[in-house]
């Protein structure tokens, strides 16, 4: 699909009829990283969009990522809700798509009826920094994640690390702080965090519930980063339950 001049992999799941539920994958992932997700929520009543980032995954090549602020990503997600003719929905984020929800939602707010984040960041803290570090070490490292970035983006895999790793290393991301804005946002929200997160203390995702009016706060013992993987059933559910009662 055609958006903003860049050819975007989209895959539409589910009836026209049901609410729109659109799922943001994290700072190196792709469709593929929802794919416990896709089925359960169409199961539920949910139409289900699912899409590779421009750069990512089936997604044309992108020259760079702008994090913190995701313009291109924003603007993205916006004309693709004008193309898909989708007036309001619900964004699912992880990682850097839950701060992509966060942003769209404080923008758009007539657009968002519901946010559920998972490991999203809106600022930057100690621990990040040996986390970011760590996955540079992997990649460049360890065969078998290398070879996991190949078969999730194929020939782009290199620049999808480089684009990641680069972003969140400029020198602006350093003095960013979402925590300002997160009142603005005025949609129900469930904010999810594993514990044992690899990459951020569990402190972030309570000051996002805090900020964030109305806000609901599901920390999961004993689970890391990759939660929306590694608990999905549990995932699903709990989400599914929000968005019954909130939407």
């Amino acid at each position: 699909m055609l958006i903003n001049n860049h050819q975007l992999h989209v895959e539409v799941h589910g009836s026209d009829e049901d609410p729109v539920v659109i799922f943001l994958h994290h700072g190196l992932g792709s469709t593929r990283a929802w794919r416990s997700q896709v089925p359960a929520f169409v199961e539920a009543g949910y139409r289900v969009v699912v899409y590779d980032r421009w750069g990512y995954g089936q997604s044309e090549k992108r020259p760079h990522l702008d994090v913190p602020c995701f313009e291109d990503d924003l603007a993205d997600l916006y004309t693709l809700l004008e193309t898909l003719n989708v007036e309001r929905s619900t964004l699912v984020g992880h990682s850097d798509g839950g701060t992509l929800a966060l942003c769209f939602a404080k923008k758009y707010p007539e657009r968002v009826a519901c946010i559920v984040t998972v490991a999203a960041h809106i600022y930057l803290e100690p621990k990040m920094e040996p986390g970011i570090l760590g996955i540079q070490q992997g990649f460049e490292h360890d065969e078998r994640f290398r070879k996991g970035m190949q078969f999730a983006h194929s020939e782009k895999f290199e620049s999808v690390f480089r684009n990641w790793f680069d972003g969140w290393h400029k020198p602006e991301a350093l003095d960013w702080d979402m925590r300002p804005l997160l009142p603005e946002i005025s949609c129900p929200a469930l904010i999810i965090q594993g514990e044992d997160d690899e990459h951020a203390t569990p402190q972030h995702a309570i000051d996002i519930a805090a900020g964030i009016p109305g806000a609901e706060l599901w920390l999961e013992p004993d689970t890391g980063h990759m939660l929306p993987q590694d608990v999905s059933d549990e995932f699903n559910r709990k989400v599914i339950e929000f968005l019954k009662r909130k939407t």
